[in-house]
């Protein structure tokens, strides 16, 4: 009989278990949160990405960092799944949710050295969460979704620090135009409804909003009209092109008289199709697939402007916003499947390829559709890397207005809940007995991680912004915020930062829920070769981080 212990693992799996495998996992993660906390509040630092290709990504953004880098440790990626739901579920907070989770680990990890056992720790940190959101809730500033100011001062809350501060009066307007385009009866809003659109070239400040839609395509013919007023659309679900002559038993082709018939048999359906919508009013007609050029020169007599193979998705946009049905056969059309535009004209628009040679883009704009429920944010950017960043900034602002309006509620921003969750989780630990206090406790601690990062990544004495930040709202001061350029308190409702209370719940649950997953796991159990502190590919990440 063989004596000792069995192994049931490959010998290619490797298996890490007990304090080692819990401090691999939280110096992981920590290592995530390192990475995107230099990036956070109106003073954070952006990062370069370059990939293998050289392709380089400049941002501040912290879902896109972290999807943007190759990391490859499990915990890490726990702690990335929180980035991810937080941009699913808001668009906004992403950094804040990751630095969260990374601190409750660290914290955490002190229990654990005094002898606190993991699982004291996840109840503690339940009860707390469950104090912190009940803080929260009472916290809270219902707002009218008309009051177009404050949506606009949310917007460009979620724009500061980024690359697009610097033109946020006008972009938050932008956004808030069409954000309450797209709100719906029922108080919610269709995000699909709002197209973000981005051409490098001419400044920010050219940005601007279309009551509508655009489409990239440019007339196949250079005689077609290029703008109309009230303009009538057609969308069809088809091309208009003469049909391929084919041998098959459909139709067999037995002489040159035969193939001629067959050829005009076909023009004559092609020219009747063109006479039907032309005959039925339409100015304007986006196309599946191909228009013959046939069809083509008795659209430019009819004064017709036709776009040819216009995809899927700009059709339903263009339908959406006009009015217009999908028409599939032209033998049932009637005026009633036009849709209508007040504006319907081609632009030229200067963009740059990928080489950073400028050429022109021609883009068709349906515009001044009042009672059209889709909107279009067109933005301009210096280059493609300041417009890609700007429109980075301009999707967490819809994500964060749509949550505004649709839960209407707000906070002030600027640290200013963290620093009043913190008070309100350390005054309910006071009834807490065993060691689950300590725990609590720690989360309060935790949660001033934000307020913290925001006056270091600002040049300021995080201690002292700190002390002075938490006796203000000791003294009853709920809405103080850390001022990004005193380092003091200040009323942050007053000065327009404010955040919808979905971003600040959003990123407590999911960091809590992380946080709470990786400090239960004792065992971990690899098909392969787990990284190890030392590791030269571990770029001064951590141990064990598997960057």
């Amino acid at each position: 009989m063989r004596k000792g212990p069995l192994s049931v693992l490959s010998e290619e799996s490797q298996r890490t278990a007990g304090d080692e495998a819990r401090t691999m996992n939280i110096s992981a993660a920590r290592a995530v949160a390192e990475t995107v906390r230099t990036t956070l509040g109106p003073r954070g630092m952006d990062k370069m990405l370059v990939d293998s290709s050289g392709n380089v990504v400049v941002t501040n953004d912290g879902v896109t960092l972290l999807e943007e880098m190759e990391i490859t440790h499990p915990a890490a990626n726990l702690v990335i799944e929180v980035a991810q739901t937080q941009e699913d579920e808001v668009g906004d907070g992403t950094t804040s949710a990751v630095i969260l989770a990374g601190e409750l680990l660290s914290v955490a990890e002190d229990l654990i050295e005094q002898g606190i056992h993991p699982s004291s720790i996840v109840a503690g940190y339940r009860e707390a969460a469950t104090t912190a959101k009940s803080a929260l809730d009472e916290l809270a500033i219902e707002i009218d979704p008309d009051d177009t100011e404050t949506l606009e001062a949310i917007a460009a809350t979620a724009m500061t620090g980024k690359g697009a501060e610097r033109a946020k009066d006008l972009l938050s307007e932008l956004v808030v135009r069409a954000v309450t385009t797209a709100v719906r009866e029922d108080g919610t809003v269709d995000r699909d409804a709002i197209d973000i659109r981005s051409f490098p070239g001419r400044s920010v400040e050219d940005s601007r909003f279309i009551s509508g839609t655009i489409v990239d395509k440019k007339p196949p013919h250079p005689s077609m009209p290029t703008s109309f007023t009230d303009a009538d659309v057609l969308v069809y679900e088809d091309d208009l092109e003469l049909s391929e002559l084919e041998i098959d038993a459909g139709a067999t082709i037995t002489d040159v008289e035969q193939a001629d018939a067959f050829a005009d048999r076909d023009r004559e359906e092609l020219e009747a199709a063109v006479d039907r919508i032309v005959d039925v009013g339409a100015d304007v007609v986006l196309v599946d697939g191909g228009i013959d050029d046939l069809a083509q020169q008795r659209f430019v007599d009819a004064g017709v402007l036709a776009l040819r193979r216009v995809g899927d998705d700009h059709r339903q946009r263009v339908a959406a916003a006009t009015g217009a049905a999908r028409v599939g056969d032209l033998e049932r059309l009637t005026a009633d499947d036009l849709g209508h535009a007040g504006r319907v004209e081609r632009e030229l628009i200067r963009g740059l390829t990928h080489t950073g040679n400028a050429r022109p883009e021609q883009t068709t704009v349906f515009d001044e559709l009042p009672e059209s429920d889709v909107g279009t944010v067109l933005l301009r950017g210096g280059t493609e890397h300041v417009v890609d960043e700007i429109e980075r900034a301009i999707e967490d602002s819809v994500g964060v207005v749509s949550a505004a309006i649709e839960d209407g509620s707000v906070l002030p921003g600027a640290g200013a809940p963290e620093a009043e969750l913190a008070l309100a989780v350390r005054e309910a630990a006071s009834g807490i007995e065993g060691r689950e206090q300590l725990a609590v406790e720690a989360f309060a601690e935790a949660l001033e991680a934000g307020p913290r990062t925001l006056a270091e990544n600002s040049g300021h004495d995080s201690i002292d912004a700190l002390v002075e930040l938490t006796a203000s709202h000791d003294g009853g001061d709920r809405t103080a915020g850390l001022d990004p350029d005193t380092g003091d308190p200040f009323d942050a409702l007053e000065a327009g930062v404010v955040e919808p209370v979905r971003v600040k719940r959003s990123a407590l649950e999911s960091a809590v829920d992380a946080a709470t997953m990786i400090l239960r796991i004792d065992d971990v159990v690899a098909a392969g070769e787990l990284s190890t502190a030392g590791d030269d590919d571990g770029a001064g990440a951590g141990p064990g981080t598997g960057f």
